[in-house]
């Protein structure tokens, strides 16, 4: 899984593994170590959630944990849909824009690079 974050955005980018593992009911997590301090980490976390919410995203104790509801996961686990986006209020005049998306493998890249990714639907085409 592939983290994102710009301005006040966050984007998961999930591998057909990893999708397939979610769909299962497994919890995606990711650690970034910044030295060897056990307190120097960020982790990220993908899992379905027990809400009725489409999406939610908390952030406690050195993670970042998005929560996708099962409604939500079973439409995105569909061949025809890319990701799932939602803006969720912070406050009176923040929003946190959160995409997850399905990893599509990059059009000039190498084979490996593109191991366990989605097919590209711009494959093929003039660009």
């Amino acid at each position: 899984m592939k983290l994102r974050l710009k301005g006040n955005s966050i984007r998961l980018r999930v591998t057909r593994s990893e999708l397939a593992r979610l769909q299962e009911g497994a919890r995606i997590q990711e650690t970034i170590r910044f030295s060897a301090d056990p307190n120097a980490r960020l982790a990220y976390v993908l899992e379905i959630g027990s809400h009725s919410q489409p999406v939610t995203v908390a952030f406690v104790a050195q993670q970042i944990v998005v929560s996708v509801s099962r409604d939500q996961l079973t439409s995105w686990g569909g061949e025809h849909q890319v990701g799932i986006y939602a803006s969720l209020p912070v406050d009176e005049t923040t929003v946190l824009e959160v995409s997850i998306e399905k990893d599509f493998a990059c059009l000039d890249l190498s084979d490996e690079d593109n191991a366990d990714t989605f097919a590209n639907p711009l494959a093929g085409k003039a660009c």
